[in-house]
């Protein structure tokens, strides 16, 4: 199996070497899959924090594809309620997909905002066809202080966002799990999770069926970000045209990112979480990228979405030196 295409790179002044690349932004306004409200807003914090123009002093090429139409909640009803608004968010991430794979037909790698987390059902499906139609697979690196792998009838909650990862994995919901007619979207042995320290009971039983790879903020602590993340890239790469990289904000600590859809305390710090972002970037193998649930309804002065943008620009080849 090939690599992604390696694209040419820059010299500039300030920033040597970078891998010049064409991005398409993608908003995904959906809050339709969490309780907590504000997460709609995400891409709209994250754009004004500036994100096109930092991606491009960089010298990377630049478009904004706008936002995907989401329903509105008060306009909806919840449905079943161990799956709450699940026919909406299907819709929603549908014709995700569907934009995220025109993106990387056109030789353009999708930035997607969010939104909430559920989304990336959609990303996933869009990015993995792409490569299914050239007999290709993709590893997913899932970057979030939770698992996200419940399914309808594990969650205590009944809220979507807590489900994307079962249903890319081939778990339930089935509605999500079969976009484009196929599941799982990814190998078990592909799909890696780093950071995760909230964990519902019966999702550890969902791990453990699913078969992903898991490195908790333990692993982080005892090993350093260093070695989870080399050895996360590895396992997500291995046998793979490259890999989608999904990262929750909340899984730095909310004393970093306080305007998120669910914080909890003992997360990475902001200097571990820029070294992630410049290890993927050393790696060069990210097929596309995705920030989800900043809420800038509990943000301090749009603190988390202009830290989600350095992120973004660190995992672009943004560097020190």
């Amino acid at each position: 199996m090939n690599d992604i295409a390696k694209p040419e790179k820059l010299t500039l002044d300030s920033q040597p070497y970078i891998q010049r690349k064409k991005i398409r932004v993608i908003g995904v306004p959906l809050d339709l899959g969490q309780s907590r409200r504000g997460v709609d807003m995400g891409p709209s914090a994250v754009r004004v924090a500036g994100l096109e123009a930092r991606l491009e002093a960089l010298g990377h090429v630049v478009e904004d594809g706008g936002n995907i139409a989401v329903a509105l909640q008060e306009q909806k009803k919840e449905g079943d309620p161990r799956a709450k608004y699940l026919k909406e968010i299907t819709a929603t991430c549908t014709k995700h997909a569907e934009l995220v794979l025109k993106t990387l037909e056109a030789g353009t790698v999708p930035v997607v905002l969010g939104g909430d987390h559920s989304m990336a059902a959609g990303t996933v499906a869009g990015v993995a066809e792409f490569y299914r139609k050239q007999n290709q697979r993709i590893g997913l690196v899932w970057i979030d202080a939770h698992a996200d792998i419940n399914t309808p009838e594990t969650s205590p909650s009944g809220n979507v966002h807590g489900m994307p990862l079962a249903a890319i994995m081939g778990l339930e919901p089935a509605e999500l799990a079969n976009i484009f007619g196929f599941s799982p979207k990814v190998r078990p042995d592909n799909c890696v999770l780093v950071g995760v320290r909230d964990i519902d009971s019966a999702e550890k039983e969902n791990i453990r069926r699913a078969g992903v790879e898991v490195f908790t903020m333990r692993d982080i602590d005892e090993r350093g970000m260093r070695a989870v993340m080399e050895e996360a890239l590895r396992m997500a790469g291995r046998g793979t045209a490259g890999y989608h990289i999904s990262l929750d904000m909340d899984w730095i600590d909310p004393e970093d990112a306080p305007g998120v859809g669910t914080p909890v305390r003992g997360g990475a710090t902001y200097r571990e979480a820029h070294l992630a972002m410049e290890i993927i970037a050393d790696h060069a193998r990210m097929a596309s990228f995705e920030i989800v649930e900043v809420n800038p309804v509990i943000d301090e002065h749009n603190r988390t979405a202009e830290l989600a943008v350095e992120l973004a620009v660190s995992a672009f080849g943004k560097k020190i030196l």
